[in-house]
C-alpha cells in the first residue's frame, strides 16, 4: 500500500513556474516615497528657504537613483508564497501564450511622438510665450523687463518686495533666474505634451492649447497669493492667459509635426535600451 500523500509543511512546495496561476510581483520599495518627499521639499523651499530646496533636491536625486536600480538591468521581483493548507492544490492548467508577450492589458497611449519633439516643442513654445509677455510689458506696463522680473519672483521672493520702478528696470540676477526657470519649465511641459497629446480626445491641439492653459492659469491665480502675495498685484491675468495659450498651441503644433512611434510594450528596461549582457557581466 502506498503511503498517504501529505500536504502540510513537510510537503514539497510547488515552484512558481509549475503553477501558472501564481505570479511574481514587484518587491516593495521605499524609493518612490523618498523621491516624492524630495520633490515636495524642493517646492516648499520656494516659499521658505533655499536650503530646504537643496535638501529636497538631494533627497529626490537619491530616490531616483535607488528607484532606477530597482528596475535596471533587471526588475526586482518576489514570488507570491504558496499558502500551506490541508486541502490538496488543484492540478495546474497550462495556458500556452507567446513568450514575448508579457501581458495582454492595453496600455494608453500605444504610440507617442519622439521625446526630442518635446524639446523642440518646449523651446518653440517658450519663444511664443516670451513674445506675448514682452508685448504685455511694452503695451500695458511700458517696460519689457517687468514680466521678466515678475517671473524671477517665483524663485526669488525678494523680487516681490521691490518697487515698481525696480521691477521695470534691468537686473542681471533676476534676468538669469527668469531665463533659467522659463527654459526648464518649458522643456518639462514639452516633454509632458509628448505623452499627453496622444491621449487627448479627438482634437489634441485644442485640449493642449486651450483647455490645458486655462486649467493651469486658474491654478496659478489661486496659488500665487500663497507663493508670493506681493507679485499678485502686478500681474495682468488676461495677458498671462494669452501667453499660456500661445505656448500651448505652438508647443503642441510643433510636436504634432513629428511622426509618432509605437511604445515598446512588454519589454524590460534593458531590452528597451538595447543593452547586451553576457554571462560574465555587461559588455
Amino acid at each position: 500500500m502506498n503511503a498517504p500523500q501529505t500536504h502540510g509543511k513537510n510537503a514539497e512546495t510547488p515552484h512558481v513556474d509549475e503553477l501558472p496561476y501564481l505570479r511574481a510581483i514587484p518587491r516593495p520599495t521605499q524609493w518612490p516615497l523618498v523621491t516624492a518627499f524630495g520633490c515636495s521639499l524642493m517646492f516648499a523651499g520656494i516659499v521658505t528657504h533655499w536650503a530646504v530646496s537643496v535638501v529636497g533636491a538631494a533627497a529626490a536625486l537619491i530616490g531616483i537613483i535607488g528607484w532606477f536600480r530597482e528596475v535596471f538591468p533587471h526588475e526586482v521581483t518576489e514570488e507570491i508564497p504558496v499558502i500551506d493548507c490541508d486541502v490538496p492544490l488543484p492540478a495546474p492548467t497550462f495556458i500556452p501564450r507567446a513568450p514575448h508577450v508579457a501581458h495582454t492589458r492595453r496600455i494608453v497611449p500605444e504610440a507617442i511622438h519622439p521625446y526630442r519633439s518635446g524639446i523642440w516643442g518646449g523651446l518653440m513654445g517658450a519663444a511664443a510665450m516670451a513674445v506675448v509677455a514682452a508685448a504685455w510689458g511694452i503695451i500695458d506696463a511700458g517696460s519689457v523687463w517687468l514680466p521678466i522680473n515678475l517671473l524671477a519672483g517665483i524663485l526669488m521672493p525678494s523680487v516681490g518686495e521691490a518697487s515698481l520702478e525696480a521691477l521695470k528696470s534691468f537686473n542681471g540676477g533676476w534676468f538669469t533666474a527668469a531665463v533659467m526657470l522659463h527654459l526648464v519649465l518649458s522643456l518639462l511641459v514639452g516633454t509632458i505634451f509628448v505623452v499627453a497629446l496622444p491621449m487627448m480626445p479627438k482634437r489634441p491641439l485644442i485640449a493642449g492649447g486651450l483647455i490645458g492653459p486655462i486649467i493651469w492659469t486658474g491654478v496659478a491665480w489661486a496659488s500665487l497669493h500663497v507663493v508670493n502675495p506681493a507679485l499678485e498685484q502686478h500681474i495682468s491675468w488676461p495677458w498671462f492667459l494669452a501667453s499660456q495659450i500661445a505656448f500651448g498651441f505652438v508647443c503642441g503644433g510643433t510636436i504634432a509635426r513629428f511622426n509618432m512611434v509605437r511604445l515598446q510594450l512588454g519589454q524590460t528596461l534593458a531590452q528597451r535600451l538595447d543593452v547586451e549582457q553576457a554571462d560574465g557581466g555587461a559588455r
